[in-house]
């Protein structure tokens, strides 16, 4: 089980063979690393099982190698459109995920890469940025210069790159940390820097331009990959409004919703998250939620109701198909205006 998601293994992978599985999406939803919030949005998990199944398949018909084997209906794994409903599980090829031991926040990622063999998931994601908005971290780690911009300061409005900026973080360490390309390809192990930057940009491209088709801006996402027998082949679910951050007419089309709606409305809980992840880091301590006494409250029913149609109208219009019954996006979007 991770946040969103439940994870069945059909054959487990070797150090040799890929094994075969699935993820079943849930409607659960998760903000600021918390892991499951008390609400459920209704057919959140479809959505994104019907997006991530889409950008798979159109990544494999540009040449992008993935894990990806279809989706489960009745029981049978079939490519999307031959789906009669919105689907909820997706198959996909399993690889290795060793364990990472650590003492508090030191991980030792050389016992990782003993156990993977050539066969593993890279302990990394791999992040893509088309456009810096306000409140970005990248604009407290770096000055516009760094990115060619002409600007002595970042201005108060979002930016648009003239060339997608490409980051490494950590993957399953207990807080995600930025990496320096150095440390980003010693903590890769086998798999080679610039072939999964190379990826990364090319799934950008693909997505950014699925998006355009649509009439979306496509503004970051993220990737991960595993590597087999020296391949890179891209993994997780790629290109959904949880993984990415879409947007429609300048108006957030992507999870970035429920996080600025919280931040809003329950500000002392999310300066309590912010607080223990500090602490947490100052203490050497690896599980930050211990050290937080504020918990998250429910979403009142309407904002529930705005959220699903989000999702369900922003899966319609990226796909091209009337695959949920929702309203048009205008009006999906028309209704996150008014949160």
């Amino acid at each position: 089980m991770t946040s969103v998601k439940e994870f069945r293994i059909e054959q487990e992978a070797t150090d040799e063979e890929l094994g075969e599985g699935s993820f079943v999406f849930t409607d659960a939803y998760s903000v600021f690393d918390w892991g499951q919030m008390p609400d459920r949005i209704p057919d959140k998990g479809a959505s994104l099982c019907t997006m991530g199944a889409f950008n798979f398949e159109l990544l494999e018909s540009e040449g992008v190698s993935t894990h990806y084997r279809g989706v489960v209906e009745s029981g049978e794994v079939v490519p999307l459109e031959e789906t009669s409903s919105p689907p909820w599980e997706m198959a996909i090829e399993l690889t290795q995920v060793p364990d990472l031991p650590h003492e508090g926040r030191e991980y030792e990622y050389d016992s990782y890469h003993a156990d993977a063999g050539e066969n593993y998931l890279v302990p990394l994601e791999i992040v893509f940025r088309n456009r810096v908005p306000v409140g970005s971290s990248l604009r407290r780690r770096t000055e516009p210069e760094d990115h060619g911009l002409a600007f002595d300061e970042w201005p108060d409005e979002a930016v648009d790159l003239e060339e997608p900026i490409v980051e490494f973080t950590t993957k399953y360490e207990e807080s995600d940390r930025q990496l320096d390309r150095a440390e980003a390809d010693e903590i890769a192990g086998r798999a080679d820097i610039e072939e999964l930057e190379s990826v990364a940009r090319e799934v950008n491209r693909i997505v950014t331009e699925q998006a355009e088709s649509a009439g979306l801006t496509h503004e970051d996402g993220k990737i991960e990959c595993c590597y087999y027998q020296g391949e890179i082949r891209v993994a997780d679910v790629v290109g959904t409004f949880d993984e990415n951050r879409f947007s429609y007419e300048g108006t957030q089309l992507s999870k970035e919703v429920l996080r600025q709606y919280h931040k809003r409305t329950q500000p002392d809980w999310v300066e309590a998250v912010d607080e223990a992840k500090a602490e947490a880091k100052r203490t050497d301590v690896a599980d930050w939620k211990s050290l937080c006494d504020e918990e998250p409250e429910p979403l009142d029913d309407e904002v529930v109701e705005t959220a699903r149609d989000l999702y369900c109208a922003g899966a319609n219009a990226y796909t091209g198909r009337e695959l949920f019954d929702a309203p048009p996006l205008s009006s999906a979007i028309g209704a996150v205006r008014r949160l």
